[in-house]
């Protein structure tokens, strides 16, 4: 899977399910996952191989908060739908990642309302009563919502790996495993060697946000992690003018690939889209830095358009980076300008990956460094190299020098 280049979907949002359902109404089985069929062939257009979903679990409102995982969401649709779309990845030879939200589950999980009115299922969740009898129970960073699962529970063992291989079965390659941060690792090792002796080539991913890298990969066994400090990095040293940090961040990564091959990012579901961090123009050089140093990229759907949206802290704070899509794309000629040359741009940068395998588990080192003006060379294990350009003045602007001495030149 280190050669897979993700597309990053968050499916409540882009296909319009009522994300805070006030009525029963709003929740009765709608056929939507269908409607991202279209959307593969747009994805083989721009060069993608793999459809990272976000939660598609029965759920009470964002996905996040799960009552049962063995079901979609009706908002969603049912089983078939889902079958319906592995077939069609399949031809397309479309790899699918699915979010396990493992950690913590939603108050309508049937198990926690036994344990939580004392009637079974204790071991699942950590329940404290006081001296009257009256609940509490340990939450997800304080969320009411989201009750954590107990994690020294075998039972709570035995529930994960019985859904990562259901759905394992259905044809799924990849797990996304949330929340992984504050899941204590050793959990892991207690769930993913079963799980890989029934399918071998099962790919984990944790979300570790800020962590020891190599020794959260050691401990848990996942083969990748989300690599949020190169993330940082890239934005901030675009945003600020200061290559310095970026330089700083790209030898950490080089010491994490010694580890695992790390999911890389610009944009995700959790966080302001780059568009709107750096401007339109930094953010084709974000996307150069993503797709010409090692790591697994993936591509947040809409970046690849230019999309803006700001992740705010409050009620609904999420809604305007996870926007709804159309039911099919728009041809390339409708686009407007701006989005015909990003999409270009990705396109193009995704090309060139895929022509460079190699790029996966490359290693980066600076030939210069100033702080508006950055050069690197990625090399491969073999003596590949690519060489990197990237300049903010008179105007940002990235030249990708290949080994057969033609460039790239890339600008908004």
């Amino acid at each position: 899977m280190e050669t897979t280049i993700w597309w990053h979907v968050y499916p409540l949002g882009f296909l319009g399910a009522p994300i805070r359902p006030e009525a029963a109404s709003q929740r009765v089985l709608t056929h939507r996952l269908r409607r991202l069929i279209p959307w593969l062939d747009y994805m083989n257009d721009l060069g993608v191989n793999g459809l990272l979903l976000g939660p598609i679990f029965t759920s009470q409102t964002h996905g996040y908060d799960t009552t049962d995982f063995f079901s979609i969401d009706p908002r969603l649709g049912d089983l078939n739908d889902f079958d319906d779309l592995m077939r069609a990845c399949k031809d397309r030879g479309i790899a699918v990642m699915l979010d396990g939200v493992f950690n913590h589950v939603g108050t309508g999980f049937p198990a926690f309302q036994r344990a939580f009115a004392d009637l079974g299922d204790q071991d699942m969740f950590t329940i404290r009563r006081n001296d009257q009898g009256d609940p509490d129970y340990v939450k997800f960073e304080g969320h009411a919502s989201l009750p954590e699962l107990n994690h020294d529970s075998p039972r709570v063992a035995q529930l994960v790996r019985d859904v990562m291989e259901f759905w394992l079965a259905k044809g799924i390659s990849a797990w996304r495993l949330d929340a992984a941060y504050t899941t204590d690792v050793h959990f892991w090792q207690h769930v993913l060697p079963e799980v890989r002796a029934k399918f071998p080539k099962v790919w984990f991913m944790g979300e570790v946000i800020q962590a020891d890298y190599p020794t959260v990969i050691r401990e848990s066994g996942f083969d990748s992690l989300t690599q949020y400090e190169l993330w940082k990095a890239v934005w901030s040293s675009l945003k600020d003018g200061n290559f310095f940090e970026l330089d700083w961040s790209l030898q950490r990564h080089d010491e994490f690939m010694d580890a695992c091959t790390p999911q890389t990012f610009i944009g995700n579901h959790d966080v302001t889209r780059i568009a709107s961090k750096v401007g339109i123009e930094k953010a084709v050089l974000a996307c150069v830095i993503l797709l010409t140093v090692g790591g697994v990229p993936s591509i947040y759907y809409g970046d690849e358009l230019g999309m803006t949206g700001v992740k705010e802290d409050r009620l609904g704070g999420d809604d305007a980076v996870r926007p709804e899509f159309p039911a099919t794309p728009k041809p390339s000629d409708e686009l407007n300008e701006s989005q015909s040359r990003i999409f270009g741009i990705y396109r193009s940068l995704i090309a060139l990956r895929k022509a460079n395998p190699w790029l996966a588990r490359a290693r980066t080192k600076s030939t210069l460094l100033q702080n508006r003006h950055y050069t690197y060379e990625s090399k491969g294990e073999h003596g590949e190299t690519l060489s990197v350009d990237l300049q903010l003045d008179p105007h940002p602007r990235a030249d990708v020098h290949l080994s057969n001495s033609s460039v790239l030149s890339f600008a908004m």
